[in-house]
């Protein structure tokens, strides 16, 4: 209702869902909603995606999920394939390949393959690993560790995070029936009227995916699920040798944060052993791994932090020991930095994801445990679902 003596909050536009956010689970909701007929406005308080969805290493990491996020993973990892074609960005089935270098991360793995379906975990020797990690023959065995053997994950994709969220924001803008509005701040709802920077959305339906920043929007929501920031140091290498990587590499502290691994009996072993040999990768919550791009540069990281407000400072000692590993995993002596950032993600401990009607009008949504390219489009089926 407007204010005596103000003029009316001018209506800019009309639809059946307004998604605020334009990262990854802003657009699976968008592009679910088109497939199922309605009509979509997005809004962003930016001129393009600069968030979690393109600071990541681009790895729709399905094989290494266990129980609900398995399915919503299967799910999704269909999704890209078919937005992929549509949209005609980057997205390559390599599979993902965990490198064990510890028994007790072979012991993982060998776990892992039993309880999978024949050929989803392909447990390879040692010589086979190396090579697909594009080792040479005569430098094996001198960096650290001794590689004792791997596991392809068939399921794994690779997109590009920095092509993909925009490409498929672009595509979707020229659909019939969905609208952009950029550089455009989401206020507040009164029934099925949103209050925008610019002007009044209505729509029968607002979601609301703005990822971490879900506390400034709903506060007592985020409060409530007790969600916080997850900060992560991550960089972009030259490639040694100019090396070639098909699939996502993981290692043993990958098998320490994904719930397949995790939930091996096995992994209590080498949760001990990581933490007694490598207690500085512990420290900083490392998650050891890397992704090649197309134009043949390599993500690396990364770190862990937690925090309801993320201080911005990056440690570079962090940095140097993520580097550091990810060179005795590809076997040279060092590597040529030319990036760093930080990637910021919504963390709760109650759960790995969050959809909840915060009005009739409105629903909030928000990935909470960092697989927002692994699991959006499954998550955002299961929203409108749930609207039936």
């Amino acid at each position: 209702m407007n204010s005596p003596g103000r003029a009316p909050v001018a209506v800019i536009a009309e639809c059946d869902v307004l998604v605020v956010g334009a990262g990854i689970l802003g657009l699976a909701h968008a592009a679910e909603a088109r497939r199922r007929g309605l009509s979509v406005v997005v809004i962003d308080r930016d001129s393009r995606a600069v968030g979690a969805s393109i600071r990541n290493f681009g790895h729709c990491c399905v094989t290494a999920q266990s129980g609900d996020l398995l399915e919503l993973a299967q799910f999704a990892r269909e999704r890209w394939l078919h937005f992929s074609g549509r949209a005609g960005f980057f997205a390559v089935e390599s599979g993902a390949l965990a490198v064990a270098r510890r028994s007790e991360e072979l012991a993982v793995l060998e776990e892992l393959a039993q309880s999978r379906e024949p050929g989803q975990v392909q447990l390879i020797s040692a010589d086979e690993t190396r090579d697909r990690l594009s080792s040479e023959p005569d430098e094996r065995s001198q960096y650290g560790r001794e590689v004792l053997g791997g596991a392809i994950l068939r399921d794994d994709l690779r997109v590009d995070p920095r092509e993909a969220v925009g490409s498929l924001a672009a595509w979707l803008a020229g659909e019939a029936g969905v609208t952009f509005l950029w550089r455009t701040s989401y206020l507040f709802s009164d029934e099925d009227r949103a209050q925008t920077s610019r002007g009044v959305v209505r729509a029968a339906r607002t979601i609301v995916c703005v990822g971490h920043d879900i506390d400034y929007v709903f506060p007592e929501l985020a409060e409530q699920y007790q969600i916080e920031r997850c900060g992560l140091q991550m960089a972009r290498i030259e490639a040694p040798r100019a090396l070639r990587i098909g699939p996502a590499v993981l290692t043993g502290t990958s098998m320490l944060r994904y719930p397949a691994f995790t939930d091996m009996d096995a992994a209590a072993a080498l949760g001990a052993a990581v933490a007694a040999d490598d207690p500085e990768l512990v420290a900083i919550g490392a998650n050891v791994m890397f992704t090649q791009r197309p134009d043949g540069t390599i993500i690396v990281g990364d770190s862990h932090r937690y925090d309801v407000t993320m201080d911005p400072f990056q440690r570079e000692q962090t940095t140097e020991l993520l580097v550091a590993r990810i060179c005795e995993i590809l076997e040279v002596d060092d590597a040529r930095v030319l990036e760093r950032w930080q990637g910021i993600y919504a963390s709760s401990p109650q759960r790995p994801y969050l959809v909840t009607d915060v009005t009739p009008w409105v629903t909030a949504a928000v990935i909470t445990s960092g697989v927002g390219m692994t699991v959006s489009f499954g998550v955002a089926a299961r929203t409108f679902d749930a609207l039936r």
